[in-house]
């Protein structure tokens, strides 16, 4: 399935504000997951003078077959990148910040002291910048997962990205029960953090199926979802099942919030951190 419904168009504006981020986050060396994930709202983003840092390379030891971002051996963590996330912070005058990263199961902590020293320098050097960080499983490392919870991120959010049934095709090198257990854990140790996961949609999973999830992530107490239509990034990634329906997304929406999610965002070009920054409304 390749052909793109009227509803998933993206327009694709010229900016001086895009140009300007591209160019200082060139200049700063610093990846960020819009470009290196081919996000369909990275210009929108970009054009807004936001974007979505992601740390610790732009190689992922990981084989998720949805995902854009280069797979394979990782350099050595760069120990001035949090100087530097925290430069470009500044710079942008940012008062929401979101951080992720490729997963590095080659570290004994999976990145975790790395996502722990950006936020401590951004905290620095921007006090007043509310920081969400979008965090791998560190393969279940509940000490790793503590070293974020002690830096005290705004929000913890880690992705489900798709139902139990298709993890072995989606995501082999993951595991459902584990993400789970990522964010129950947040809410065990740091009750007041909010947490955060999403899904995307269109990779043949049924719409019970979703249910089921958003039923088992209310079950672990997250505060908010995201749903989104899964768009193939690569050649080589896996193919479009369905283009989900705007309607569908809403009815994922009006259920997300019967079940008590504080924040539920469902449509097709939604993405992990799309207007992320809503989540200050919740305090």
């Amino acid at each position: 399935m390749s052909r793109f419904p009227a509803w998933i168009r993206i327009k694709v504006p010229f900016s001086k504000e895009l140009k300007m981020v591209e160019h200082l986050l060139s200049e700063y060396r610093l990846h960020t997951v819009c470009e290196e994930a081919k996000c369909p709202n990275r210009v929108e983003c970009f054009s807004r003078g936001t974007a979505t840092f992601m740390i610790l390379g732009d190689i992922c030891t990981r084989n998720c077959r949805f995902c854009a971002v280069k797979k394979g051996r990782p350099l050595p963590v760069d120990e001035g990148e949090p100087e530097r996330v925290a430069e470009v912070v500044k710079i942008l005058g940012l008062r929401y910040v979101v951080v992720t990263s490729v997963t590095r199961d080659d570290l004994p902590d999976g990145g975790a002291l790395q996502f722990a020293r950006v936020i401590e320098e951004v905290r620095k050097i921007a006090p007043d910048v509310k920081i969400e960080v979008l965090i791998p499983d560190f393969a279940g490392n509940l000490d790793a997962l503590k070293v974020v919870i002690d830096a005290d991120p705004f929000v913890i959010n880690h992705n489900v990205e798709t139902v139990p049934r298709l993890y072995p095709n989606v995501r082999p090198m993951a595991d459902y029960l584990r993400s789970l257990d990522v964010l129950r854990n947040v809410k065990k140790y740091a009750p007041d953090i909010l947490t955060k996961s999403g899904v995307m949609v269109g990779l043949g999973e049924r719409f019970d199926e979703v249910i089921s999830v958003m039923k088992d992530l209310r079950e672990v107490d997250c505060d908010m979802l995201t749903v989104g239509q899964y768009l193939k990034p690569t050649f080589y990634a896996l193919d479009v099942v369905e283009f989900v329906h705007p309607e569908v997304f809403e009815e994922y929406r009006r259920r997300g919030e019967e079940m008590g999610f504080k924040k539920v965002f469902s449509a097709p070009l939604v993405r992990s951190s799309y207007r992320a920054e809503e989540s200050i409304e919740l305090v």
